[in-house]
């Protein structure tokens, strides 16, 4: 198949800089291994390009029809129990004249429509590539609770095929994120989000090409795990479930958001800390793809560093959401990105 196109398209669609496998590799030894350059930025685009078509396929053909159906559904059966409340047969009030929606429960389902379909784009792609970063993962000889397995045999500059696929796929998602944050209307946390997805694809792209794959599928599994709940929380909340049902999933949330951001991955960057000095020499050869100097180690630990002051911020306005919860009896919204900085009516909120 790859011969039928042209030399020029092939990057768009194959993985590059295929090599033979390493002798007695320690993950994946039936694979095909790979090399990295600057050539697999072809690829990402493609995938960056079907993220875009898919997530518009999935908003406008199934998460935005099934939740104008579902919530249209449930404001007719709520106006016709008004009506045989108030002794009226059908849909009728006590003019004999037809219920019909207000336009302030109209812009109410537009609204709730429109931001259940843009978390379903979420609800598809985190379950999934959260599946196969663990299946990764488990392939590959480390170990969270005990990180020091990250480092050894650095560096680690062939690459299985999922390897390759999987920080490739992950890369072109985040990028994916920031056209998208950026092409709809800002949100409260637009600055936040923004620099939390351009340090994310620095360090993405750092790690791949400094031969630092490990640290990074292992950080990619941790992430995208509590992300699995948040949309589910938010898209129960837009069609109105139990309220019950979405507090639970919220605290769902909530506890796994501190585990694996606040307990796993401060494991993580306690190891990049300290067990990389331990274990490593400090040489800049990329004759052998050993990029690893002061510099480089200090500027990596910056980002991460970074990364978890902002999810610091962010667990402090979770937990400001759970507290309002317990002590209102409020439902759970996302005080983080749920809403725009402004409404476009003033009513509506």
């Amino acid at each position: 198949m790859a011969l039928a196109l042209p030399s020029w398209l092939t990057p768009f669609f194959f993985l590059q800089y295929p090599v033979k496998t390493p002798p007695n590799p320690d993950s994946f030894p039936n694979s095909q291994y790979y090399a990295t350059g600057l050539k697999d930025i072809y690829i990402a685009i493609t995938i960056i390009a079907v993220m875009a078509i898919l997530r518009d396929a999935f908003r406008l053909l199934v998460f935005e029809p099934f939740a104008r159906w579902k919530l249209t559904r449930d404001l007719s059966f709520k106006l016709a129990q008004e009506a045989n409340g108030n002794g009226h047969n059908g849909e009728a009030n006590g003019n004999g004249h037809v219920l019909h929606p207000t336009k302030r429960q109209q812009r109410k389902i537009h609204r709730s429509v429109l931001r259940f379909a843009e978390q379903g784009w979420s609800m598809v792609y985190y379950p999934l590539q959260w599946g196969f970063g663990l299946y990764v993962n488990r392939n590959l000889p480390t170990r969270i609770f005990d990180p020091v397995d990250l480092w050894v045999n650095y560096p680690h500059v062939y690459l299985p095929a999922e390897v390759k696929f999987y920080y490739i796929a992950q890369t072109a998602f985040y990028l994916h994120q920031i056209l998208i944050l950026n092409a709809e209307a800002r949100r409260k946390d637009h600055v936040q989000m923004m620099t939390h997805h351009v340090i994310t694809v620095f360090l993405m792209g750092m790690s791949y090409f400094y031969n630092l794959t490990r640290i990074g599928c292992v950080i990619m599994v941790l992430m995208d795990w509590c992300d699995i709940f948040l949309p589910m929380a938010k898209m129960m909340r837009y069609l109105e479930l139990p309220q019950l049902l979405t507090d639970a999933t919220f605290g769902w949330f909530l506890i796994s958001w501190f585990v694996t951001r606040h307990v796993l991955f401060i494991i993580v960057i306690w190891s990049a800390i300290f067990d990389v000095p331990r274990l490593l020499s400090f040489d800049w050869d990329p004759v052998r793809g050993h990029f690893l100097s002061k510099g480089s180690h200090a500027m990596f630990l910056s980002c991460l560093l970074a990364l978890e002051v902002l999810q610091i911020i962010w667990f402090w306005m979770i937990c400001r959401i759970a507290w309002r919860v317990v002590t209102s009896g409020e439902g759970a919204s996302d005080d983080r990105s749920d809403d725009e900085g402004g409404s476009t009516d003033g009513k509506e909120e």
